[in-house]
């Protein structure tokens, strides 16, 4: 009851704020989403869950469009159109060429094969960076190390941060002109772990100045920053915290939606969504003003003021 009570103040909280006046969260999907919404540019959804990749069209219905997706995570279009893909099981970077072959962009550095490759962002160069956390069983890894990469062409990959900047990055982000880049670090499987949004200077040739590290939010003990997006305004869009704690790891004292934040970290609002665990979201529709969520095996929907960063 408490936290039903607790999201209902919420909604009233922020409604007319951020989202449209009058903006409630609709179900728009149930076939299993649990992670990576993208928007097409056009006029569909992708997600994944259930080892697929899911798309919902514009009539509000959900198709399979891969069925086999090597546990497929974070989800993101390039400039051409094609659809890259973190399959985490298969540990390694996809992309989805027009004429539905797959190619390998990575699937092992100096040797090792990744640990499950989680999420990933583009720059304006089209230079993919992807995280490389191991979430659960941790006995066949062969990295040492969970951290972030740089794609520059297929199979040419860099590590930019290691465990010496970050505990285990999650969802990523570049700014507008590539100058920062925002990394989710959450290790929510252990007690007093890191769970926090940094933010980092990206240099002219994609790497990441490890000494820049500024803390941007965070969420103490509870579930830490999952995915993320911006919007046309500059504000963070973060999915994360928790409705039902998860003991001794994870507490809900950071309650499970999205957190609006300022670039430098202020918290704006609040957006609750009442199934745990609240994984990622993405800016969608012809406007790219309806917010996407994914959380609780579902995708959600909410109609936002402004629009998502294009």
């Amino acid at each position: 009851m408490r936290t039903i009570l607790f999201f209902l103040a919420a909604v009233a909280a922020i409604a007319g704020v951020i989202t449209e006046d009058g903006a409630k969260l609709q179900k728009a999907s149930e076939a299993g989403g649990s992670e990576g919404p993208v928007w097409d540019g056009k006029d569909s959804l992708y997600f994944t869950g259930k080892g697929r990749i899911f798309r919902l069209d514009a009539t509000g219905k959900t198709q399979v469009f891969r069925e086999e997706s090597g546990g497929a995570n974070g989800l993101l279009f390039d400039s051409q159109h094609r659809l890259i893909v973190c399959e985490a099981a298969n540990r390694r970077v996809t992309r989805t060429e027009a004429n539905g072959s797959i190619t390998v962009l990575a699937d092992s550095y100096e040797g090792s094969k990744f640990n499950s490759p989680n999420d990933l962002t583009i720059d304006s160069r089209g230079r993919i960076y992807f995280s490389d956390p191991r979430y659960g069983n941790r006995d066949n890894m062969q990295m040492k190390v969970e951290g972030v990469y740089r794609i520059d062409a297929p199979g040419k990959v860099t590590r930019i941060l290691g465990s010496d900047s970050i505990d285990r990055p999650n969802g990523l982000l570049v700014s507008p002109n590539d100058r920062y880049l925002y990394v989710a670090d959450n290790n929510n499987n252990n007690p007093g772990a890191a769970r926090k949004l940094w933010r980092f200077d990206l240099k002219s040739d994609g790497a990441a100045d490890a000494r820049s590290r500024k803390l941007i939010h965070d969420w103490g003990d509870s579930r830490g920053p999952d995915g993320m997006e911006m919007d046309a305004s500059g504000r963070l869009f973060v999915a994360g915290g928790l409705n039902h704690p998860h003991p001794p790891y994870e507490t809900d004292k950071k309650k499970g939606g999205v957190y609006v934040l300022s670039p430098e970290g202020k918290l704006l609002e609040f957006i609750p969504v009442p199934l745990d665990e609240v994984t990622n979201l993405a800016f969608g529709g012809p406007d790219l003003r309806t917010l996407y969520i994914s959380a609780g095996g579902t995708i959600w929907s909410i109609r936002v003021k402004t629009p998502g960063r294009p």
